[in-house]
């Protein structure tokens, strides 16, 4: 069996039973369960929800997107080895601790495959959240460029590209268009100010003008344990984005969660610690691909203009990358996965199929 098959690119078309179209998403795929599966499995597992909450298989791929473009590699290689399951199993390890340390829960119920979430449905809150300890990427190119004022917060003259910023910085942006909030363009993924979030709060999702605070000390709190724990192994935990819901659990309280993932490389940028205290910005997250691209392609530009996106789409679906390159952001997500959670990371012989073996055998959401 080839690197290529140990490969989960397509996870849309897995025969769990379900009434509605599989929802899928740059990476992964959800399954809705009928009412039934729902009720039976929550009566069967004991899960911490109201009795009438619909769940959902989440499948994550080894797809790997980046300047909102799926890439692939040779050989029928269709995405990155072991991606998937590095990025569930940092998010499990940080949202277990968040949970042991009566931060909050998140969305997962239950981890049938190292692939695999069952997830409850959760009413999103909709923004991006996304902090910052350090100035780097699109905020250092802002500042270069003469701007000093990131979602209603100055920051000072002087300021030095990847330094350490004064104080962690919130930096919500919209999730989705949100039509008719005055002061916040229509368009998805758009920085909004507190000021936005307080005078608008129901059209964000948020319960009451109150949970504005709680999901800045959620954030906070979430930011703060992934910082100093990373810094235990040496790592800079750089920036990240999290993203937060309502749910009700069985006793009928409804709650403040994290869902989506949480302090993974896809999510975050995380910068190893020596080379940093070097003057060496080493990355340890998806932006190591995106410099990977950058300097892979002879014209860049295609990959940083979004006029040229046409041009972007065909460069990703005609350049099948090295196989070396693949490897590469393999062992990046697979060694940071391992330094943080103290686990090898284990490639399945045939991912697909002992998902479904599982989900038949424990679970009886496959129908033959």
């Amino acid at each position: 069996m080839g690197l290529a098959d140990r490969v989960l690119a397509v996870n849309n078309d897995l025969p769990i039973r379900t009434e509605l179209p599989v929802h899928s998403g740059k990476v992964r795929s959800v399954y809705w369960l009928s009412d039934a599966d729902s009720k039976r499995l929550i009566t069967e597992k004991g899960y911490d929800v109201s009795e009438n909450t619909s769940l959902a298989i989440m499948v994550i791929s080894d797809r790997i997107s980046a300047f909102d473009c799926i890439w692939h590699g040779e050989g029928g290689m269709n995405g990155v080895p072991g991606k998937g399951a590095a990025l569930n199993a940092i998010s499990n390890h940080w949202f277990r601790l968040f949970r042991e340390q009566g931060l909050a829960d998140s969305h997962i119920l239950d981890i049938p495959h190292p692939l695999v979430w069952i997830v409850q449905k959760a009413r999103p809150v909709m923004i991006e959240a996304i902090c910052r300890q350090y100035i780097t990427g699109s905020m250092w190119r802002a500042y270069a460029g003469g701007e000093r004022e990131f979602c209603g917060i100055k920051l000072p003259d002087g300021l030095q590209k990847d330094q350490k910023l004064p104080e962690l910085l919130i930096t919500p942006s919209t999730k989705g268009v949100l039509r008719g909030i005055p002061g916040v363009p229509e368009v998805d993924d758009v920085n909004v100010t507190r000021k936005n979030l307080e005078n608008n709060y129901a059209a964000f999702n948020f319960r009451a003008k109150s949970d504005i605070d709680l999901y800045e000390k959620l954030l906070k709190q979430g930011f703060g344990l992934i910082s100093a724990e990373l810094a235990k192994l040496d790592q800079v935990f750089v920036d990240t984005k999290f993203e937060f819901g309502y749910v009700t659990d069985a006793a009928g309280e409804d709650k403040l969660i994290y869902m989506d993932e949480v302090g993974t490389p896809d999510s975050s940028r995380i910068w190893d610690g020596p080379r940093y205290r070097d003057g060496e910005v080493v990355e340890q997250s998806k932006e190591a691909f995106r410099q990977l691209l950058l300097n892979h392609f002879d014209d860049p530009d295609i990959l940083l203009n979004k006029q040229r996106m046409d041009e972007r789409s065909a460069l990703a679906a005609n350049n099948a990358l090295p196989e070396a390159v693949l490897m590469q952001v393999s062992q990046t997500y697979c060694g940071i996965a391992e330094k943080i959670t103290g686990v090898k990371i284990e490639l399945s012989e045939s991912p697909k199929q002992e998902i479904i073996d599982i989900l038949r055998d424990e679970y009886g959401l496959i129908d033959e």
